[in-house]
């Protein structure tokens, strides 16, 4: 039976700051995802060559100051963002993709042998200290998830790195981040809890109406980086019905860099054995900063299930790891906004 791989981080090349040091916002062309021979680890030829089925692209904004001018162009940049992906299937890839807002609208697309591509978000300082922007960015482009925190604490939490500054600013969770979950709760986006602190975690966990997940982390017992979940947030992760998405980040795999498509399986099975399969899945992190031995970009996605399948997993649970748990998180996601609306 087939395999329907999600690979649920994967960033689209963008300029990072502008010379004041705001996030940038002037849009880049994304003409590239049609090609094979180019640097972007994530393109659809690759994706094609390696049977990756469904892709989450992050609108991703770097942390920097919290005043109205970092949050305006924090603001301009991720609508930009979400923009150039909905303008990159029609210019440059019609026919061989889909922007696709539910879980059904990805098991179909994939059905019909295209590339499903999730609008997500990557830092919730965009959000500024406005909950409602929430409800919006679900409305008009369909997002799935927000990770809460980049590295450095944003007004609605705190992160697991920080550059400068405080090593906290709200002891976890701020009271406008209880209010923005309970905003992305209510529009069906996913809580990511990936460079969070733990207290952020372990407190979203419980803030939340559904299942928090971590898009691209991985285990701390086997690799002590402040990015990766300790045994006490895995054993959370259990207790919410969550999931942590294993992510080819070569330095979280393996303590001072390395890791390999060895390291990834290792960290995928001591998650089975810690809260059972239906906990984890995989992400690459393509194009910020992923990428190892085995899985170098898109194309090489197929090694992912063959390698599995040799650590003893069968076609179940491979199935469930590399696309089928993400599903059911977003199926439990959409069945919250139904339920809002009764």
């Amino acid at each position: 039976m087939p395999v329907l791989m999600i690979d649920t981080h994967i960033d689209i090349p963008w300029e990072e700051k502008t010379a004041g040091g705001l996030p940038c916002w002037e849009k880049r062309d994304q003409a590239d995802i049609a090609l094979r021979e180019t640097e972007r680890r994530f393109t659809l030829p690759k994706a094609e060559a390696g049977g990756l089925g469904a892709a989450c692209l992050a609108a991703y904004t770097p942390q920097a100051s919290l005043d109205e001018a970092g949050h305006e162009a924090a603001w301009r940049r991720a609508r930009a963002m979400l923009e150039a992906m909905e303008e990159m299937v029609p210019l440059h890839v019609p026919g061989r993709a889909v922007l696709c807002r539910t879980a059904q609208d990805v098991r179909r697309t994939a059905g019909a042998g295209q590339v499903a591509l999730i609008p997500v978000m990557e830092n919730g300082y965009p959000l500024a200290d406005d909950p409602a922007k929430v409800g919006h960015l679900a409305r008009r482009y369909g997002i799935r998830y927000i990770t809460l925190t980049h590295n450095g604490h944003n007004l609605l939490a705190d992160s697991a790195v920080v550059r400068q500054g405080p090593a906290e600013a709200h002891g976890g969770l701020s009271a406008l981040g209880r209010e923005v979950i309970g905003e992305m709760n209510r529009h069906g986006v996913l809580v990511d809890v990936s460079h969070a602190s733990r207290r952020t975690m372990m407190q979203a966990v419980d803030v939340s109406t559904v299942p928090v997940f971590a898009s691209h982390s991985c285990v701390r017992a086997l690799c002590d980086h402040p990015r990766n979940l300790d045994d006490g947030q895995l054993d959370a992760l259990k207790a919410s019905g969550g999931l942590i998405q294993v992510t080819a980040m070569a330095p979280f795999l393996r303590r001072g860099g390395g890791g390999t498509l060895t390291d990834f399986v290792e960290h995928v099975l001591y998650v089975i054995r810690r809260i059972g399969v239906e906990h984890v899945g995989i992400s690459s992190d393509f194009d910020g900063g992923g990428g190892m031995e085995g899985w170098q970009d898109a194309s090489e996605s197929h090694h992912l299930p063959a390698a599995l399948e040799r650590a003893g997993l069968d076609g179940s649970e491979i199935r469930a790891v590399c696309g089928e748990n993400m599903l059911h998180l977003m199926e439990r996601a959409e069945k919250e906004i139904v339920e809002s609306q009764t």
